[in-house]
């Protein structure tokens, strides 16, 4: 099921019915261990819509599917990834962490943004002013019970500045977080099972209407499995509202640096597509 978070109330696609409930608490929805069998259960009372009539809810805008979680992220996650981290940090001698890191027992986790930080699905997410090289980073997204359990997924975005975390690995919170660096939606795809390992996911970026860039991977080039990840997290962590925490990205932009104005679209198998605009801040 995928579950949406609207400005006038709450949406829950099942299949290929909709049901419109009220306003949730997001903290306590997310902070809850059993999240598909309460949505299962609260959706009785919800009005059942048209496709038609959910179609136009959606259409007006959905806000990021979240409360007061923070969002925290994994990095160096695909071979792919680690090769532009290598590349951009050679200068500052820093190239041989990531191969480090991407063939270690530990992952590198950092935290990412608070919920004030998140951009909602067709908003804006910035690029920073006294950056000169800034991508946008597609990332499976989970969601995670207090408990550490994996509940559901989203699709992330997690914006990077590479030319200051290129300048210094010790420069990693500057290029990550700041005001507008991260989105997530445009939904939470509420499943017990891990998704497939063989959904894709897609990248494309447009500058003045034309296509400027377009990348895929699948997740089966995600070297560590999303529960691995959501382990360590919570090794020494502890989220009574639950958490997110985007996996890495294999698609990096070679010789490509965003601009205000371009639109970024994410698109992964199952969840759906994720759009924003690119401000500078």
């Amino acid at each position: 099921m995928k579950l949406y978070k609207l400005p006038s109330g709450t949406l829950l696609q099942k299949n290929d019915s909709y049901y419109l409930g009220p306003t949730l608490h997001w903290n306590e929805l997310l902070g809850r261990e059993n999240l598909k069998d309460y949505l299962n259960f609260e959706l009785k009372g919800w009005r059942v819509l048209e496709i038609e009539e959910a179609e136009k809810l959606l259409d007006v805008g959905v806000l990021a599917p979240m409360g007061d979680q923070e969002i925290w992220a994994a990095g160096v996650t695909y071979y792919r990834s680690r090769t532009a981290r290598m590349e951009e940090s050679q200068d500052a001698g820093g190239a041989d962490f990531y191969d480090k890191v991407y063939a270690a027992d530990r992952p590198e986790l950092f935290f990412k943004a608070t919920a004030s930080r998140v951009s909602p699905p067709g908003g804006k997410v910035n690029i920073r002013k006294d950056s000169t090289w800034d991508v946008p980073e597609p990332e499976l997204t989970l969601v995670i019970s207090p408990a550490g359990r994996i509940q559901g997924f989203t699709v992330g975005n997690d914006m990077s500045s590479r030319s200051i975390e290129g300048e210094n690995p010790l420069y990693l919170p500057q290029a990550k977080v700041y005001q507008g660096c991260a989105a997530i939606g445009p939904c939470i795809l509420v499943q017990d099972e891990i998704i497939s390992e063989e959904s894709k996911v897609r990248l494309e970026i447009f500058r003045e209407g034309q296509l400027a860039f377009a990348g895929e991977t699948a997740l089966t080039q995600l070297k560590r499995k999303p529960q691995e990840l959501a382990d360590w997290l919570f090794r020494a962590n502890t989220f009574p509202i639950g958490c997110f925490l985007m996996t890495g990205t294999g698609i990096v932009p070679d010789n490509f640096t965003l601009e205000a104005g371009d639109k970024v679209r994410i698109g992964i198998d199952g969840i759906g597509v994720l759009e924003n605009f690119i401000g500078k801040i």
